[in-house]
């Protein structure tokens, strides 16, 4: 076993290319696989390159001719870089890509061979999509969906192969993507953002959302990783009794990165570069062996493709290394787990930053108010915000008193917190006087010599203001941005069409602008006192304290996720086209498909280990010692007297952990016997494994871990946690 365990810490991976990255500037790679608007520029005639960057940033359909254009230039452009493949590259709801590789050849009625790609073949594709998740949309005998071209995403060639980002519908079109509904989130965003820019500058015409994710992971070594099944089928570990030392002395946060690890880095990241990710920071994390990889902000829809391409090219080329990349959101116990904070906030096409302070009372009113609206949404749909997040892995993390915890809340520092008082004191119904308008506003001039240094981040806080954005810290390692980024931008796109209304309501009776702007401020600053929290979210009494407030306190998975079903819900995304009814539904029960099917698998694996693996190692250890016990009683019956009893407790407490686990994996296999046979609707089988089957994972666990500390090393058949966390 110890040949296995520490053989790939001896063995280094070749550098290639790295030595690339020392060899070539950034500037010189950046983009280099990405079809960007210069290479359009370059291929495309100077016609078709206006057209194509007008719908890209307007919006609009794309003709026969265009696509026809397009396509070659692609190809064009593709062929020259070595592709010989194209691909729709969507995201499916199972978490993951999807890609169909087809090869630009065409055979020729003489039977030759041409390389072809036309522009029906760019803007749509039929993938089956009879096998992805689809929540009852499709059934298992209708293959026919199609994927889409969205040319406000680049494309790419990734391992040979042109790659164009898409939508994924079903044939009667309804969506089986993230990226079809958060299209139509940001685009109603942008629309309900820009009337309210109106208020303060006529010249902002677009306002996009922006995302900046900081994505968290471990690295295991390889040999550890495939000596351990529950790594490998599960991404997490599902026993593992904690080590001695772990980040208890704090010593891994920021600390030197380790040679083997950097190197995996500089390739990791100069794949970024070639693919037009703008990775800036990098760092270790709290846990040993976690690290954190996060870019410059990009408007949402490229953010979110890009990180769905870079968690798939960090499992690559970690393989270059001899590691494997774990994107669990626990995939250990007793240490923190990976969450990929989502940075969000808005950008007009004037420049502003509609989260940032500006430089008179006008700019920082427009910025109160798009930081209030925002807070409200949160306030009106926190237990949605919570259901969009919740995962079996996330359903660990976030009720592990790490950060973030599970009850939504919102963080605004100490100095923003006193300025929204102050508009709630001084605002009321009544018209205020010239003296009271003018001091309000020359106090909201000074908001950011105020905030100059209000730097201060709460860790406990799941949704925190942090200067010029807010940040989402509940989203999950593993998960897709777009999930998140389709409650939060439609929400807030709610929420400011909720503002404009109220507001122009009171011009309409005659308050003069400003004076209605602080007044529907005021409302909204009262109410929002009820969601924003500037304590300790990890302690008891702010959970009670929730919980009298009013908000959602639910920690489990399935039980949070019913959200998605809530009125609230219904009118946010189907009363504004974001979902259909059966869209929406069909989030739900995937949601709990992909739990029950997540703990199901874990239980298997489980209960296999627990029987194929520990008990008989257990056994075997116990053999040896019951052969102890009987030849100190025969050949040394003095020195049996003095310490046989040591031998024999261990053999009595090995024996009651066998027995425990036995009958625990025994009775955890009718329990999802029962369950199985129970329920046929998924979403009740789900809740039913949620309560009977996934308590039973700790209890076995727990004697596990006990029997990990009784048997001898040099038999116990799994790589420990000393060992899976401290090798680099």
């Amino acid at each position: 076993m110890a040949k296995i365990r520490f053989s790939a810490l001896k063995e280094m991976a070749g550098r290639g290319p790295v030595e690339k990255i020392k060899k070539q500037r950034v500037t010189e790679v950046y983009g280099m696989d990405v079809f960007t608007m210069e290479k359009m520029r370059h291929y495309l005639s100077v016609e078709a390159f206006r057209k194509l960057e007008k719908i890209m940033f307007e919006g609009g359909s794309i003709d026969r001719m265009l696509a026809d254009q397009v396509a070659a230039a692609m190809k064009a452009w593709a062929v020259e870089k070595g592709a010989t493949h194209y691909t729709h590259w969507f995201h499916p709801l199972n978490g993951a890509t999807a890609e169909k590789h087809d090869s630009f050849i065409d055979i020729l009625k003489d039977g030759d061979v041409i390389e072809a790609f036309d522009g029906k073949l760019l803007v749509q594709q039929e993938p089956d999509a009879s096998s992805f998740p689809n929540g009852g949309i499709r059934n298992t005998f209708e293959a026919r969906g199609y994927t889409a071209w969205d040319p406000g995403s680049p494309a790419f060639i990734n391992n040979s192969t042109l790659c164009i980002p898409t939508v994924f519908v079903a044939y009667t079109g309804e969506a089986l993507d993230y990226k079809t509904p958060m299209l139509k989130a940001l685009a109603w965003i942008d629309k309900a953002a820009v009337d309210v820019c109106q208020y303060f500058d006529k010249d902002v015409q677009k306002v996009i959302a922006t995302l900046g994710w900081e994505q968290e992971y471990f690295l295991v070594d390889e040999a550890l990783y495939n000596a351990r099944p529950d790594l490998k089928l599960c991404g997490c570990t599902l026993m593992g009794h904690s080590a001695a030392k772990d980040q208890q002395l704090e010593d891994h946060y920021f600390g030197a990165i380790p040679e083997r690890v950097n190197a995996f880095m500089d390739e990791l990241e100069y794949e970024c570069y070639r693919l037009g990710i703008p990775a800036k920071t990098r760092h270790n994390e709290c846990a040993p062996n976690q690290f954190e990889l996060a870019p410059v902000f990009e408007e949402v829809n490229l953010a979110v493709d890009h990180n769905q391409l870079l968690m798939s090219t960090m499992k690559r080329v970690a393989r270059h290394y001899k590691f494997r990349v774990l994107l669990h959101e626990k995939p250990f116990k007793g240490i923190n787990g990976s969450g990929k904070h989502n940075n969000w906030s808005l950008l007009t096409d004037t420049g502003v930053n509609l989260l940032s302070p500006g430089k008179n009372p006008k700019s920082n009113m427009q910025f109160l108010v798009f930081l209030v609206t925002t807070v409200k949404a949160v306030l009106e749909h926190e237990a949605l915000f919570k259901a969009c997040i919740v995962s079996l892995g996330n359903e660990r993390r976030l009720g592990g008193d790490e950060a973030p915890p599970v009850i939504m809340s919102v963080f605004l520092g100490q100095q923003l917190d006193s300025i929204l008082d102050e508009i709630e004191t001084k605002v009321s119904s009544k018209k205020m006087s010239p003296d009271e308008k003018t001091e309000l506003k020359l106090n909201v001039g000074k908001i950011p010599e105020i905030m100059r240094d209000n730097t201060d981040r709460n860790r406990t806080s799941p949704f925190a203001f942090t200067g010029n954005r807010f940040e989402f810290r509940a989203v999950g390692a593993s998960a897709n941005c777009g999930a998140s980024m389709i409650v939060l931008n439609a929400a807030v796109a709610e929420q400011l069409v909720a503002f404009k209304q109220e507001t122009d309501a009171l011009i309409d009776k005659g308050v003069k602008k400003d004076e209605a702007i602080f007044q529907t401020l005021r409302r909204y600053i009262i109410a929002c006192k009820k969601i924003r929290f500037e304590g300790n979210g990890y302690s008891k009494e702010w959970k009670e304290e929730a919980q009298k407030r009013g908000l959602s306190v639910e920690s489990g998975c399935v039980r949070s996720l019913r959200a998605y079903l809530s009125t609230k819900a219904k009118k946010l995304f189907i009363d504004n086209g974001i979902f259909t009814e059966r869209e929406l539904e069909a989030r739900f029960e995937i949601k709990n498909e992909t739990y029950l099917k997540k703990l199901q698998i874990e239980s298997r694996v489980l209960g296999d280990l627990a029987l194929n693996h520990i008990i008989p190692t257990a056994i075997a250890y116990q053999n040896t010692l019951i052969d102890n016990v009987k030849g100190l009683k025969d050949i040394l019956p003095n020195v049996y007297a003095e310490v046989g009893h040591v031998q024999l407790e261990s053999i009595k407490e090995i024996s009651m952990h066998i027995k425990e686990i036995k009958t625990m994996v025994n009775d955890m296999t009718e329990a999802r016997k029962l369950a199985n046979n129970t329920y046929e609707n998924e979403v009740e089988r789900a809740e039913s494994y949620s309560e009977t089957v996934k308590p039973y994972l700790d209890k076995i666990r727990y004697h596990i871990d006990k029997l990990e500390l009784l048997v001898d090393d040099e038999i116990w058949p799994l790589p420990k946690y000393r060992e899976l966390l401290f090798s680099k």
